[in-house]
């Protein structure tokens, strides 16, 4: 009998591995769920504004009752705006390990421990103490890292216009805190006001606890605008994280260019204006109620700055915007000292409105720059170059205290921060668009 062969019965295509189940996620609701964060950050934001408000307003009560020079002052100022800078970059790494929640919790309790600490102080070192270094860390956790982080997490459409929302902030802060303060302190002298800031912190730690969320991935959705992604699990060298972000930076230009022009953004208006303008109005005569409130009118229309740079950094070029914005600031600056007079009159008011909407609108488009050049690790890049506009910031509220002591007056001061502002715009023009081939490497 003739055996036939076995014929191999025919192979089918090879098995594909089953598809992994997509994560569980809920039905986007009609107002997605990102616009609420960023309202909870924004109030949050707003109401720990308040100690960025006071150190303007403390150069004049603490030199007269207690005699301290005002570079002395200054220095608490400057240590606070210095570690303010230091301490962001590892506030966003520290939120990538922990979560935004409790480390912003925890800051804002620090705030409120070195302002209450404040109302009992005799001695220039325990200013140092409490406000330069306990506020200044505590404030660094709260910087615009933390805005950096918001809008990475929760947003890809709208990034631009988030960001200057959510910078407004501060500047919201200081319209309802400055003249409430200044108020304050020439009726009840500056020990109340100082814990009036305790109190304002405080207050924002149950926003922060029940209603902020770490990622959208948290309630099963995607960011605004966006596709659905896991959370990242939580890295935990922080430490190594941070100064590698840094270090990698170091090795470009755009980063020494953003950090320069940065670092006289900050000299200009947290080292400058926030902290003389209203001592040095108070020189020509101006009460300090009046010169505060137009300090915090500066804080509405940055309101409308920022927004508007948000939404123009969204549309046109931000090292454009960002040579326009410095260019105005230096010609801003170099009117100043000729504005200055007992009343206001209306020069002032328009130099108010027009400095306030150059304040921040440059942290739209330096955040921009940042994502382009820097991709995942751009909160933490954002950190440092934020800490080069705190240095910036602190180097002159205490070397304006310090001309001021020297030469009565602050009219070098002005014009000097003046022509910084053209150094800053031509940086800002330098940076170079990134090319397709490096994105594609990020």
């Amino acid at each position: 009998m003739t055996q036939t062969a076995a014929v191999p019965a025919p192979q089918g295509p090879p098995e594909r591995p089953a598809p992994v189940a997509a994560p569980p996620r809920r039905p986007t609701p009609r107002i997605h769920p990102a616009w609420w964060v960023a309202l909870v950050s924004f109030v949050t934001i707003m109401c720990a504004a308040a100690f960025t408000a006071v150190p303007g307003l403390f150069v004049d009560p603490l030199h007269a009752e207690l005699g301290w020079s005002r570079a002395t002052i200054g220095l608490a100022v400057g240590l606070q705006s210095v570690l303010y800078g230091l301490t962001a970059p590892f506030a966003a790494a520290l939120m990538d390990r922990f979560g935004m929640r409790p480390v912003v919790t925890v800051a804002l309790v620090v705030i409120t421990g070195g302002a209450l600490s404040t109302v009992w102080m005799s001695e220039p070192w325990q200013f140092v103490l409490g406000w330069g270094l306990l506020v200044g860390v505590g404030s660094g956790s709260m910087a615009l890292a933390f805005t950096a982080t918001i809008t990475g997490r929760w947003f890809v459409a709208r990034r631009g216009l988030v960001s200057g929302v959510l910078t407004a902030a501060t500047a919201s802060g200081q319209l309802v805190f400055l003249p409430l303060l200044a108020w304050i302190i020439e009726s009840q002298g500056w020990r109340p006001a100082s814990a009036t800031v305790a109190i304002a912190a405080l207050a924002a730690v149950p926003l922060v606890l029940f209603l902020l969320r770490d990622h959208p991935a948290d309630l099963g959705l995607a960011p605004y605008g966006g596709e659905y992604t896991p959370k990242p699990a939580p890295v935990h060298d922080v430490a190594r994280r941070t100064v590698t972000a840094l270090f990698d930076a170091a090795r470009t230009g755009p980063f020494w260019l953003l950090a320069g022009a940065f670092a006289i953004c900050g000299a200009t208006t947290n080292g400058l204006v926030r902290t003389h303008f209203v001592p040095g109005a108070h020189d020509h005569g101006m009460p300090i109620t009046v010169a505060a409130s137009l300090l915090a009118v500066i804080g509405v229309v940055d309101v409308i700055g920022t927004i508007g740079s948000g939404w123009l950094t969204d549309r046109y070029s931000p090292r454009v915007l960002l040579g326009v914005y410095y260019t105005l600031r230096g010609v801003a600056l170099l009117f100043l000292p000729s504005l200055m007079a007992p009343q206001v009159e209306l020069p002032m008011v328009f130099f108010i409105v027009f400095y306030g909407l150059d304040w921040v609108a440059t942290v739209p488009p330096t955040l921009a720059l940042c994502r382009e050049f820097y991709g995942d690790d751009a909160p933490i890049v954002f950190g440092w170059v934020l800490a080069s506009h705190q240095i910036g910031a602190g180097v002159v509220a205490f070397a304006g205290g310090l001309v001021r002591d020297v030469t009565g007056s602050y009219d070098a001061v002005w014009y000097g921060a003046g022509l910084l502002c053209a150094g800053a715009a031509l940086m800002s023009l330098m940076i170079r668009r990134r090319r397709a081939s490096e994105a594609q490497s990020l």
